[in-house]
């Protein structure tokens, strides 16, 4: 499966926020989208995930099941955690397989991988940040998705998040699946590509 982004073009009023901007992500590929703050790195991931109308260009993807809408082939996980405080994590989890058409089994597993198993019953409004956002980060395990679409992933982690994180876009990147990212950190990650105010590196 290859993400191709081609010319795209976002305007607000009649001002260019994005302009003339183009990507192609091979399956297994990561590209983390830096600048400064304002530079669009968010509206390019908004963009790419059909939440903002394009003044210009096209978002297209090549292989896989073409049957499926391109918005049900991707996650974008925000600045918002999405979490519900009035429920468990294990409940938060569940929710998302459910709205996602994912995998409810999934949830004791996913809680596992971000290193919150011992936390399932617990109310998400005693959860930390970082815990938070941990828990946000299940919906990538029990809903399978081509694409990643993260946006300050590294947001509220600790040591440990970070590497459960690492571990889990390793993981879809084994499995043919593209991520992109929106950061001001050094993520780490091997064979990043880099996008810098429209400009690969």
């Amino acid at each position: 499966m290859r993400l191709i982004a081609e010319n795209l073009r976002v305007e607000r009023g009649e001002r260019a926020v994005l302009g003339s901007i183009s990507l192609t992500l091979e399956p297994g590929e990561a590209l983390a989208l830096t600048g400064p703050n304002g530079a669009g790195k968010s509206t390019l991931l908004r963009a790419l995930a059909g939440l903002l109308p394009l003044a210009g260009g096209a978002i297209r993807i090549e292989g896989g099941d073409d049957e499926t809408p391109w918005t049900e082939r991707l996650h974008l996980i925000g600045h918002a955690d999405g979490v519900k405080n009035a429920l468990t994590a294990a409940e938060n989890a569940i929710f998302w397989a459910e709205f996602l058409g994912g995998d409810s089994a999934a949830v004791p597993s996913a809680l596992d991988a971000v290193g919150l198993g011992h936390a399932a019953d617990l109310p998400a409004a005693f959860l930390s940040a970082g815990q938070k956002r941990r828990l946000g980060l299940t919906r990538l395990v029990v809903a399978r998705r081509d694409v990643w679409l993260l946006d300050e992933p590294a947001t509220a982690l600790d040591t440990d998040g970070l590497a459960r994180l690492f571990a889990l876009v390793e993981t879809h990147r084994e499995a043919g699946g593209v991520v992109v990212a929106a950061t001001h950190s050094d993520l780490g990650w091997p064979k990043l590509r880099r996008m810098v105010l429209g400009r690969a590196v």
